[in-house]
């Protein structure tokens, strides 16, 4: 184990969620240690941390009731302080959106007003929906202040009170916020994301043996690409090339996150020379996504996720299946006899694992149970041109002894580094400039690069509307001219 416990000495293990107010994310990783064997025992302590005192609540019952159902001896705690939530924690998994309840419902609230204004300026979905990083609610007003700054706090109280964890960084922006952390603070962050899963719907779209298939995929997060892709020896990407000229036509999207295999992946294929995965068919240049009919063009009929249509649908999604937790907590609370894995089997999972890598990341560190996953940390070597200091999503094995990066065979196409990574990892670098110079100016000069910007006055203009929001003047007296 990495530390004694620290209320009685004896070997316990402290696992902290912070932002554990998000119910359905949170009982996902509950699901998963209750039904890891070598985690699901008695001097396990999980810690649930959220500022919503509501959220929190439901949270704590919910996930109490289902390690009960799991027959696991997990001992589930509920805190509002962070201070104790991190106290001589051996893990903390950040995956908080922080937004002021004082204005907003949720953060989703707060995103939709700033996008709006923006959409009045002239910047469709927004002043954040960037070149090659089109995921608009990945940064919020060109630098994501709050996200970093609450994930740089997260990083000084680990420093202090629990120097040995590890910073499981898993709310976005992951990329901009686990370099400023690796940067900036000396603690052990790795960032988290699911979106290699991608892959796996390569090799069904193929008919693949997934155990026959030979790969990896490397970039920056939400920017990979399938570098090594083999099959019982040989080399798949001609199977690829066989299923665009034979299905590619016939393809069409499930629902709007459905894009793994649409128009937009096979011509960024065919022109950067290996497949995007995952996140990284949304985040492409503005050719996918001038307007909603664009986006349709190339991502099917409902136009991706981010659009002015399915992302608010999409939120109020959320928002229901929030709700509808939170309901069934009140209820447990009344009748204990409630079934959670009977009654919503689709977030309460009995006998499988959700699939996200956090657990598995634990288990390999304490247990030393080997496993491969795909994590945000410094290149250190492993991408061929790239600082060894710049984070990038790889290929590692985690035991015991830490991460271990896979070597990059083969190395990825010099259009994806060129035309692709180096110009995402400048949009890194300025996001980094402007948070940490708290300079207005680096705000403007970011926008003015932006293509849909027609005159400076426009970028004053949407910024001074967006910063003069009651519920941004913490930014606002953070960026000086």
């Amino acid at each position: 184990m990495l530390r004694e416990n620290f209320k009685n000495g004896d070997m316990n293990m402290k696992i902290s969620i912070i932002g554990a107010g998000s119910v359905r994310f949170t009982q996902q990783l509950i699901g998963d240690i209750a039904q890891t064997e070598e985690l699901s025992k008695e001097d396990t302590y999980v810690y649930l941390m959220d500022i919503n005192r509501r959220r929190l609540d439901n949270s704590y019952i919910l996930a109490k009731k289902y390690v009960e159902e799991l027959n696991s001896p997990v001992n589930i705690v509920k805190v509002e302080d962070m201070n104790e939530a991190i106290d001589h924690a051996d893990f903390v998994i950040n995956t908080a959106y922080p937004y002021d309840s004082r204005y907003h419902e949720d953060g989703f609230q707060k995103w939709e007003t700033v996008t709006e204004i923006g959409e009045k300026h002239g910047y469709y979905r927004g002043i954040d929906s960037q070149e090659l990083n089109m995921v608009s609610t990945y940064t919020y007003i060109l630098a994501s202040y709050f996200d970093v700054k609450l994930a740089l706090d997260i990083a000084s109280k680990i420093k202090e009170m629990a120097p040995n964890a590890y910073l499981m960084q898993t709310a976005n922006p992951v990329f901009e916020i686990t370099q400023a952390v690796t940067r900036w603070m000396n603690v052990k962050i790795v960032g988290f994301c699911h979106g290699v899963a991608g892959v796996y719907e390569v090799f069904r779209r193929l008919g693949l043996d997934t155990e026959e298939v030979d790969w990896q995929v490397a970039g920056v997060n939400h920017g990979i690409w399938l570098n090594r892709f083999r099959y019982k020896g040989g080399d798949a990407y001609p199977l690829l090339d066989k299923w665009i000229e034979e299905n590619a036509d016939k393809w069409e999207s499930k629902n709007p996150w459905d894009i793994q295999m649409s128009p937009a992946a096979i011509d960024m294929y065919k022109f950067y020379g290996m497949l995007p995965i995952g996140d990284t068919v949304r985040n492409g240049t503005w050719k996918y996504h001038y307007n909603l009919e664009t986006k349709k063009k190339w991502f099917g009929k409902f136009g991706g996720i981010d659009n002015e249509i399915e992302r608010p649908r999409f939120h109020e999604q959320l928002r229901r299946i929030r709700e509808r937790l939170i309901k069934l907590a009140e209820e447990v609370q009344k009748n204990p006899r409630i079934m959670l894995t009977e009654r919503a089997p689709d977030i309460f999972k009995k006998g499988r694992l959700s699939g996200e890598q956090h657990i598995p990341f634990i288990n390999a560190i304490v247990n030393n149970k080997k496993t491969r996953l795909f994590l945000n940390v410094e290149n250190k070597g492993a991408i061929k041109d790239f600082p060894d200091d710049i984070v990038m999503e790889l290929p590692v094995w985690v035991d015991k002894d830490g991460l271990h990066r896979e070597n990059i065979e083969p190395d990825l196409t010099e259009r994806i580094k060129k035309f692709y990574l180096w110009p995402r990892i400048l949009k890194m670098e300025w996001n980094l400039e402007a948070f940490i110079s708290r300079d207005r100016r680096v705000l403007e000069e970011i926008l003015i690069r932006d293509p849909r910007t027609k005159s400076y006055e426009q970028v004053v203009g949407v910024l001074s509307e967006i910063l003069s929001l009651p519920f941004n003047e913490e930014i606002r007296k953070h960026y000086r001219i």
